[in-house]
């Protein structure tokens, strides 16, 4: 079993069928791509991994606990993260102050913005911060505030604010939709290393081709709310369904 699985996953809005019998399974530390044309469902996937939506029916395990029905702060409690497709930061504070964030939030179970503990919780929060930001180097672009900052330097803010909160599970939607080039190729390069380094588990939802043959180990590929294929990256680039699904090839 996987670190995350979702089994029998059906949701309809209407007389759409927006999934449909949805299978996944993501084995832990992996990396695991979600890839699909427009309109085939992975939008509607990632809304219920993260517990936004309630399937109609089916099951979404982590770890052994079902994500149905719960508040987002209690899925972020469990481990679980999400970096959104546009950076979701705060650009009036510095790159410093929104990586503090989670970690006064980490410290209240209630994901307040106060601090408890005085001088010393506040001195390691801090450690914490700095720990990350270094990590995603932007240590020496803290005091900037965070409006200023370039596309991919406000992903790797969005990432440092993520793992500060030490997620075993980190969902990424097209982490790097609206990048150029170069800060693609470096956003792949961080996810590796986090990957590595932290053994954090990830399943990514992606347009780019090269962002998913660059990183996953696993791809599942839907069309129309419905389960394709699912095969190492390998196996998939020449599959006929995949042609198909994509290009409107036919074997």
């Amino acid at each position: 079993m996987g670190i995350l699985e979702v089994k029998g996953v059906n949701k309809r809005f209407g007389g759409l069928q927006a999934l449909g019998d949805v299978n996944l399974s993501v084995a832990e530390n992996s990396v695991h791509a979600i890839i699909g044309p427009n309109g085939a469902g992975k939008s509607t996937l990632l809304n219920v991994l993260i517990g936004k939506l309630i399937p109609d029916t089916g099951s979404v395990m982590f770890d052994g606990l079902s994500v149905l029905g719960r508040h987002p702060h209690e899925i972020c409690q469990m481990g679980i993260s999400r970096v959104f497709q546009t950076p979701e930061i705060f650009g009036d504070l510095t790159v410093m102050e929104n990586v503090m964030i989670p970690c006064f939030a980490k410290r209240d179970g209630a994901f307040s913005l106060h601090a408890i503990g005085g001088v010393d919780a506040e001195t390691d929060m801090i450690d914490q911060a700095e720990e990350m930001l270094t990590e995603v180097k932007m240590i020496e672009k803290r005091n900037m505030l965070a409006s200023s900052l370039s596309r991919g330097d406000k992903r790797r803010l969005e990432m440092a604010m993520c793992l500060v909160q030490q997620p075993r599970l980190l969902l990424l939607d097209e982490p790097t939709a609206g990048m150029a080039r170069a800060d693609t190729n470096n956003t792949i390069d961080l996810l590796k290393e986090i990957n590595e380094k932290r053994k954090i588990t990830m399943a990514i939802i992606e347009h780019d081709m090269h962002v998913v043959f660059s990183l996953a180990e696993r791809i599942t590929v839907l069309a129309q709310g419905m389960p394709l294929v699912e095969d190492t990256p390998a196996n998939i680039k020449g599959h006929p369904k995949v042609r198909e699904a994509y290009l409107g090839e036919t074997a």
